[in-house]
């Protein structure tokens, strides 16, 4: 009996040591390691996503993501190895852009200004201004408004949810969410500015004061870019104390032409070695006045090394777009750069995309065009770019590069 006894005792114990050795296979294997709890393998397979539900959170935007208590990130925004912040012909050092005095401009070194702003678009396509005039009290609302928009629940922020990129108001997710293979860890809303009059009332209402710091803030960085243009025209020696009836007329259309604001949101994120905010990129327009925040993550690539653009208060950082390296026939250059993100702090930044109107056609200036500087690009316009980025994934200046003549 007591042989007996033994024996079933032993089986017993067999079978539940295999018990236990099933169980912790199955959550080795199907349990995220950041959710590992006791649970029987009905449980967890129960709580395996498919493929299609998962696309649907990705399409929810980063924010939302977040909110579920990730601890690292899907592989929906893992980057390529060589594609990663960090690797290979990446500079950790910083950039520091040429700053151009907006008051000076106005000044009378303002030549002197106009000099420092064309060496700046030829050897940086970046730089930084500072004394622009925009009250510090208009820009600190401005970030407030635009951080309580994106801490606003879900099914506030979705209202302004669409893919079609044409939209006068999109709330969207990642760089270009119809094409990206790989997403970017970034939520965004884009506001069009012009008419204001027309498009004001499909702004959102929420907060509450969302719309009045907007508007402010657009007609603001509006003006700055007129003022802006008309230096740059001046830098290409086309300034309209000369007879340049087409550079004229090109100051006009910049007054009648197109604004486009765009509100980003990088929240902090768990593994920033492993995707960008915003991938390689050049902007389409003339110009891009930037207010980046206290908090870095911009990049631009410079001598073939990526470097980060130090914030400086109370600043705007602006690029040449790809519209202006067009318009002045090669001479200023848009360059790439990127957002970097990082796992200690949420980053806003405000973008004021600037150019001619949607319908208007962009071409090399006449008077830049001759023997030694022949004609470089093709015809654009807004719709062009549109129809580009709609087809296919955009990487890097790609566009750009399709609207290049070949000699």
């Amino acid at each position: 009996m007591s042989l007996q006894g033994n024996s079933s005792t032993l089986i017993n114990t067999k079978v539940q040591m295999f018990v236990v050795l099933y169980y912790l296979i199955c959550i080795t294997y199907t349990t995220p390691k950041e959710n590992c709890k006791w649970r029987t393998p009905i449980e967890v397979q129960t709580k395996i996503p498919d493929a299609d539900s998962l696309e649907i959170q990705y399409q929810k935007g980063v924010i939302h993501l977040c909110d579920t208590g990730i601890k690292n990130v899907p592989n929906k925004y893992i980057l390529p190895v060589f594609e990663r912040p960090g690797e290979k012909k990446v500079d950790k050092g910083n950039i520091k852009l040429p700053v151009i005095d907006f008051a000076e401009m106005q000044g009378p070194n303002r030549s002197q200004v106009v000099k420092s702003l064309a060496k700046a678009c030829e050897e940086f396509g970046f730089f930084q201004v500072i004394n622009h005039g925009i009250p510090h009290d208009i820009l600190h609302e401005l970030e407030d408004v635009v951080r309580r928009f994106f801490e606003m629940p879900f099914e506030e922020r979705a209202k302004f949810m669409s893919t079609d990129m044409r939209a006068p108001v999109r709330y969207g997710t990642s760089f270009n969410q119809n094409k990206d293979g790989v997403f970017c860890w970034r939520d965004f809303l884009k506001l069009t500015c012009h008419p204001l009059s027309e498009v004001l009332p499909s702004w959102p209402s929420s907060p509450v004061d969302f719309r009045q710091a907007m508007l402010l803030y657009s007609k603001q960085t509006n003006m700055m870019f007129q003022t802006l243009m008309n230096a740059v025209l001046e830098s290409l020696g086309l300034d309209s104390t000369t007879e340049n009836d087409d550079e004229e007329d090109i100051l006009k259309q910049c007054e009648e032409g197109s604004q486009l604001m765009v509100a980003n949101c990088y929240p902090s994120c768990p593994e920033p070695d492993l995707t960008l905010g915003m991938p390689p990129h050049s902007d389409y327009g003339f110009l891009t006045l930037l207010l980046q925040g206290k908090a870095e993550g911009l990049q631009i690539q410079h001598k073939g090394k990526w470097l980060i653009v130090k914030p400086l208060a109370n600043s705007f950082v602006v690029n040449v777009g790809d519209h202006l390296e067009i318009f002045s026939n090669g001479r200023y250059k848009s360059v790439l750069h990127r957002v970097l993100v990082n796992s200690a702090r949420t980053r806003i930044s405000v973008a004021s995309l600037h150019s001619l109107s949607f319908s208007t056609t962009v071409r090399p200036s006449p008077k830049l065009i001759n023997e030694e500087n022949p004609r470089r690009y093709k015809d654009t316009d807004f719709a062009s770019f549109m129809e580009y980025v709609s087809s296919c994934e955009p990487k890097e200046k790609n566009f750009l590069e399709s609207r290049k003549l070949t000699c």
